[in-house]
């Protein structure tokens, strides 16, 4: 009797994570916006939920340049004119985790979402 309860309840908790898991997977996608800021200033936003050929841009600052290569749901500093190349390390990203940062060309690339009550914030 206590084997055949055990295995109710652990099929019943494999269930509830395959349906955890597929709702998970198959949510509705949101787009993925790149921004792009100069001193704080959104030069350029990109759509990359809806880029269907790869291809590069060069951003030119007063302070030197950044080549920026775009593909489908992702974007990436490819290179740079700057001493420490920071950037190009950060490689490609397409989640909202952690900006392309390049200090001294004062440029920002984050991915938001055009989500409409997106909450990004932190509480105390």
């Amino acid at each position: 009797m206590k084997t055949k309860t055990w295995i109710i309840i652990l099929a019943g908790v494999f269930l509830l994570g395959l349906i955890g898991t597929l709702i998970v997977f198959f949510r509705p996608t949101e787009n993925k916006i790149a921004n792009l800021y100069v001193d704080g200033v959104c030069i350029r936003s990109i759509d990359l939920s809806s880029v269907t050929e790869p291809y590069e841009f060069t951003v030119e600052t007063d302070h030197g340049s950044n080549t920026v290569r775009v593909e489908q749901g992702r974007i990436a500093v490819i290179s740079a004119d700057c001493a420490d190349g920071t950037c190009i390390r950060t490689g490609w990203i397409g989640e909202r985790a952690n900006p392309i940062v390049c200090l001294p060309h004062r440029l920002v690339i984050r991915i938001e979402s055009d989500v409409v009550g997106d909450v990004d914030a932190v509480a105390r």
